[in-house]
């Protein structure tokens, strides 16, 4: 799917509402219906790379950015969104940038229609956090009053305005967006208020948005993400808590259904392979060939759902088993394994054989909140082994 086609989609479609616990991450972080639905979206195409129209490359992480602005007595005429881009990466090359302001239907539509008419033309200025006057212009619409009597979010383009200013190192991180209305009948200057843009008692969730889609040239890894957080926590990297401990008798049907696996997959023997290594005489416990087995992780047994918002768990399997000779094609063994394996076979103690490795992974994508508390949508490379060969 084209970046301008499930942008469109994201746009146009109804969101899908979330209940009132997966809202509530926590008390600092608003959850906006985008980036649930943008995950849900992206998840389900499970892309290897989203396409990007302008053929700048390729998006893996999105980032929203919440209003911190207000609107002042003083601005009657005007209104001007901020947003702490303070945790975007600079080393990152930035593909898209757009930002989301929710309309609702015009608080006095009568005075709205007898003083300026039905239509209106929105204004989008790049501006300085600290300045009062708005700069250049960034994009604008036109809008009807008469529409309709639902909530509607305006996106505007402002790639080209954050483009410039992550290139100046010298540039203010804040962004700065000023908004103007103006009449089309009378092209006067309009009240925003008026229009249904006001932001005075909206919910968090309906707060204007800034969201910033880049490509990270790096393979980004958790661990960094991780040594982030628990930075700005004040702490160390620790380590989670230990899982339950299994019980005895759940051990051994653990125990029975894996051998049974193994005896259905490769006939319940590994080739002269034992416990111990050796290949003829008396045996022990047979080891099954190198394969991909199961695994299953669950974030909050990592201790990781306060800042994952999803998904609460995946299949990232594993792989075990023993890599002895005659080596098997499927494995695609490298030409050392070939030879350690041969010089392993003839004397053990030359070299350990070589081992039972991931040959391919491929990535999940994750939504979380980033060291900013900002909600984060990124494809995390090699987090599922789709199989395992000898090395």
């Amino acid at each position: 799917m084209e970046w301008s086609e499930w942008t469109g989609a994201l746009r146009s479609g109804s969101l899908r509402r979330m209940g009132k616990r997966d809202r509530s991450v926590n008390s600092t972080v608003v959850l906006h219906d985008y980036m649930v639905f943008l995950y849900r979206t992206l998840t389900k195409l499970q892309p290897t790379g989203i396409s990007v129209s302008r053929g700048a490359g390729f998006a893996n992480t999105v980032t929203s950015f919440v209003d911190q602005g207000q609107d002042l007595p003083s601005w009657e005429s005007s209104q001007r969104y901020i947003f702490d881009l303070s945790s975007l990466s600079r080393m990152d090359e930035l593909v898209e940038a757009e930002l989301r302001i929710l309309r609702k239907p015009a608080v006095d539509l009568l005075t709205v229609l007898t003083t300026g008419g039905n239509l209106y033309n929105i204004r989008l200025y790049s501006c300085s956090p600290e300045g009062a006057s708005e700069t250049r212009l960034l994009d604008s619409r036109t809008v009807e009053v008469l529409d309709s009597g639902l909530p509607k979010w305006e996106v505007f383009d402002v790639w080209s305005s954050r483009k410039a200013r992550l290139r100046n190192p010298t540039e203010p991180l804040p962004a700065c967006f000023h908004l103007l209305a103006l009449s089309e009948l009378t092209n006067e200057v309009a009240d925003p208020l008026l229009l249904g843009l006001g932001r005075h008692a909206r919910l968090p969730q309906h707060k204007a948005l800034l969201v910033a889609f880049s490509h990270t040239h790096t393979n980004d890894n958790l661990f960094r993400e991780i040594t982030e957080k628990m930075k700005n926590e004040g702490g160390g990297v620790r380590l989670p808590k230990p899982l339950k401990p299994v019980q005895k008798h759940e051990k051994k049907n653990r125990q029975r259904r894996q051998r049974a696996l193994s005896k259905r997959s490769f006939g319940g023997i590994g080739q002269g392979a034992t416990a111990g290594g050796g290949g003829g005489g008396k045996t022990g416990r047979r080891r099954t060939r190198c394969s991909r087995k199961p695994l299953h992780v669950n974030f909050k047994d990592l201790g990781w759902d306060d800042w994952i918002i999803a998904p609460l768990d995946y299949e990232a399997h594993h792989c075990d088993g023993v890599c002895d000779f005659p080596l098997r094609s499927h494995l695609e063994p490298t030409n050392h394994a070939v030879i350690q394996t041969l010089m392993n076979s003839m004397d053990p103690d030359i070299s350990p054989p070589s081992c039972c490795v991931p040959s391919k992974l491929s990535a999940i994508s994750i939504l979380y909140i980033d060291s900013g508390n900002n909600v984060v949508y990124k494809q995390y490379e090699d987090m599922v082994v789709e199989s395992c060969g000898c090395r």
